[in-house]
């Protein structure tokens, strides 16, 4: 009975994983936690461990198909993801996460409120009662221009996966919770292209080195994770079907809604 739940968690965490563009170790990690009863670094190791082979395969090839991705982005985001995975991994096993989960919950509260327009709205606002400002549009919403990367772009892309391969490991999660906002908010890419491209830079082994390290001090049950992993392949492919379909502008306040949950999970679970 207990493989069956392992099997439809890691359903639920490929369809997270599809639609989002995540790793789906926002739905692992605290499931393994709260039901299965494992402490938190053997959460992290068999998320991470579950996530190594392609799960997200089927998933990405419907993107793909449907010419939602950046190849040549989502290797750069793979080459920094790997590279950050190694230190998230050394952090999670030797220091306190109480720091980096309040900078984490911050950070998404920003992105969710962002996606609601509550910024603009507060543009409006100011614009009413405290007056007109050369930075505003028409609209009374605060202009922002996209990042301007004339040369060597791809070294942003690697340290856009540096920094998602460090909360990775240290969460147990894909990265994909720090990609996507980032490829929208500060690249401007499009919410579908950006939850693509992340799903396609998760399918390599871009964890590897933070699963060795936990596995090394013993926190790895590699049964368990290829049972989620299964699980995974047939929830991706059902996640990233759901998101293809998706309007745009729904898509984009499904995902704030999601962002501010996992916020809010963060808050309650780590601080």
């Amino acid at each position: 009975m207990e493989l069956i739940e392992f099997l439809l968690l890691g359903i639920a965490a490929g369809i997270l994983s599809g639609l989002f563009g995540i790793g789906g170790g926002i739905v692992m990690v605290p499931t393994l936690i709260a039901i299965f009863g494992m402490d938190i670094l053997n959460a992290n190791a068999t998320s991470l461990a579950a996530m190594l082979l392609p799960v997200g395969v089927f998933g990405v090839i419907a993107y793909y198909k449907a010419g939602l991705i950046n190849i040549k982005d989502s290797l750069w985001i793979a080459l920094g993801l790997f590279a950050g995975s190694f230190l998230g991994g050394e952090f999670a096993v030797n220091v306190s996460e109480s720091i980096l989960a309040k900078l984490y919950s911050g950070f998404l509260l920003y992105i969710a409120l962002s996606y609601f327009d509550f910024f603009a709205k507060i543009g409006t606002l100011r614009k009413k009662y405290l007056g007109s400002n050369s930075n505003n549009d028409k609209t009374g919403n605060v202009e922002k221009p996209a990042l301007k990367i004339r040369k060597n772009k791809w070294f942003y892309f690697i340290l856009v996966g540096f920094a998602a391969g460090i909360f990775a490991g240290m969460f147990g999660k894909g990265g994909g919770i720090i990609i996507v906002p980032i490829l929208i908010s500060l690249f401007r890419y499009e919410g579908k292209m950006a939850v693509a491209t992340s799903l396609a830079a998760l399918q390599l082994p871009v964890g590897l080195p933070s699963v060795l390290i936990y596995a090394d001090k013993g926190y790895l049950n590699i049964g368990i994770a290829a049972i989620i992993a299964l699980g995974m392949v047939i929830g991706a492919l059902i996640g990233s079907k759901l998101g293809i379909k998706l309007p745009t502008n729904a898509f984009k306040k499904f995902y704030a809604v999601f962002l501010l949950i996992v916020a809010i999970y963060m808050i309650v679970g780590y601080l």
